[in-house]
């Protein structure tokens, strides 16, 4: 009986590298998530190596690599690179048959994939200039509230009454909350209020890209309930959250990374 292959997808984005590794079959063997840092082909080496070592095989012994995101070029163990638009859609259209669109938001870009029944890109609208509406903006502002990342999805659950941020510029927005914070506003009416002004620059990507339901959220922020709950709200339905949204991307590479081999075979 011939040796199972394995296939890896290997997603280098800006704030965070992501490796899943695949059977013939599909199914998920090992995954890794890890800080880009600075030097994205050692951060890229160093996820392959962790998704391989959680799979129980060497990193070497993927039969296909598919590179996606940002630094997909400094994937050095590639076969192939591919678009996060592309990945994303197979991955959360996998994951979730019945989906027609992919908001994703990531560290310092978001995307809105609109799909066709067969999972095919029809649309897609992009936000890769300004870090309003990704996760870098909740990082400034966790750290200006002195609260960890991961509390405020749930801080934002407990608002009474959101605040309003106006401005979509993360400097101005700053000015905002510390406006807010002067004026003795509850922590978490501030943060229900950051959530609402991500999930608000984000709808716009989602209006001009003519999304419909069912709508899958992934990347990082997809972790947090209070922008899901945003993005609900102005979308009218609800969303789907993959249990790990950060690596959807990943494992989209690594079904085309299978996909591709048997075309070659």
């Amino acid at each position: 009986m011939s040796e199972q292959k394995i296939f890896a997808g290997v997603d280098v984005g800006s704030a965070t590298a992501k490796a899943v590794l695949i059977d013939e079959t599909g199914t998920m063997l090992g995954t890794s998530v890890i800080a880009s840092g600075g030097n994205l082909a050692d951060a890229a080496q160093r996820c392959l190596a962790l998704a391989a070592e959680g799979a129980g095989v060497a990193p070497d012994a993927c039969a296909a690599v598919v590179a996606t995101g940002y630094g997909r070029e400094r994937v050095e163990a590639r076969h192939r690179a591919v678009t996060e638009i592309t990945c994303h859609a197979r991955g959360a259209l996998t994951l979730f048959p019945e989906a027609r669109s992919v908001v994703d938001i990531g560290g310092q870009d978001s995307k809105a994939i609109a799909l066709d029944e067969r999972g095919r890109v029809l649309r897609f609208e992009m936000n890769d200039k300004c870090a309003a509406g990704t996760g870098r903006f909740l990082e400034v502002m966790a750290r200006l509230l002195e609260i960890e990342l991961d509390e405020l999805g749930g801080r934002a659950m407990h608002a009474t009454a959101p605040v309003t941020i106006s401005s979509t510029c993360t400097v101005f927005a700053e000015s905002e909350v510390i406006s807010h914070l002067a004026r003795n506003q509850r922590i978490d009416d501030i943060i229900a209020g950051l959530c609402n002004a991500i999930a608000s620059r984000v709808f716009g990507l989602a209006s001009r890209a003519r999304l419909i339901a069912p709508t899958i959220m992934t990347g990082g922020v997809a972790r947090n309930q209070g922008v899901v709950k945003a993005m609900e709200a102005l979308l009218g339905a609800p969303i789907s959250v993959p249990e790990t949204p950060q690596i959807v991307g990943a494992y989209g590479a690594a079904l085309i990374a299978r996909e591709s081999q048997k075309k070659k075979e």
